[in-house]
């Protein structure tokens, strides 16, 4: 709520990256130092591949068969065609909306930081797309995902819904990125402090 108050959220303050930190905390978001980014990442994958085990779709999470020339790999792949005989891989992406390179673009539309994003994705694996599906799911630091992440979960909302019957699934599956994005959020901001500032 703080952050899309614009409120201020702590002290001005050196991050531990050398930084300095305003009153409002938004650097945490974008850190490169930032143990929310990689926690955030972690949850982001793992919440898409139980989504897919949920929907009756077996997937991996970073296969060692998909490897570009550079030796980085997708974040996570089907082993079952997913369309078209095609299996499908997926990479996600956390932009911060706030940062200054998407600020300006971010003001005049929602998701404009997450489309490119997986615009960049797409390019960057653009060799996989040749055997596989791919599909680049970027969700912002506020919420916004791209479009075709936001078609790829509804999916496997929808198909787990054939599966469970209940037809909230895609709700859940929303739900449980905006948790995971809300948390790491805080985990980053408090991440800028040397040591966590105590009451009192």
């Amino acid at each position: 709520m703080g952050l899309r108050l614009g409120a201020n959220l702590c002290l001005p303050h050196t991050c531990q990256c050398g930084t300095r930190v305003d009153a409002r905390g938004n650097h945490g978001l974008a850190c490169r130092r930032s143990q929310g980014r990689i926690t955030r990442h972690s949850q982001l994958n793992d919440a898409i591949q139980r989504a897919l085990s949920r929907a009756g779709v077996q997937a991996t999470r970073e296969p060692a068969g998909l490897l570009r020339d550079d030796g980085k790999r997708p974040d996570g792949c089907t082993v079952v065609a997913w369309r078209r005989g095609k299996c499908l891989a997926w990479d996600a992406t956390t932009p911060d909306t706030l940062a200054a390179s998407h600020l300006e673009d971010s003001s005049h539309a929602a998701a404009t930081a997450a489309e490119r994003a997986a615009s960049f994705k797409v390019q960057k694996y653009s060799d996989i797309c040749k055997t596989h599906l791919f599909c680049a799911v970027a969700v912002e630091t506020m919420g916004p995902i791209n479009s075709e992440g936001t078609e790829f979960l509804a999916e496997i909302g929808r198909r787990a819904t054939r599966i469970t019957g209940d037809p909230r699934e895609t709700a859940f599956l929303f739900q449980r990125i905006s948790i995971i994005i809300q948390r790491c959020n805080a985990i980053s901001i408090l991440g800028t402090f040397t040591s966590l500032p105590v009451n009192g």
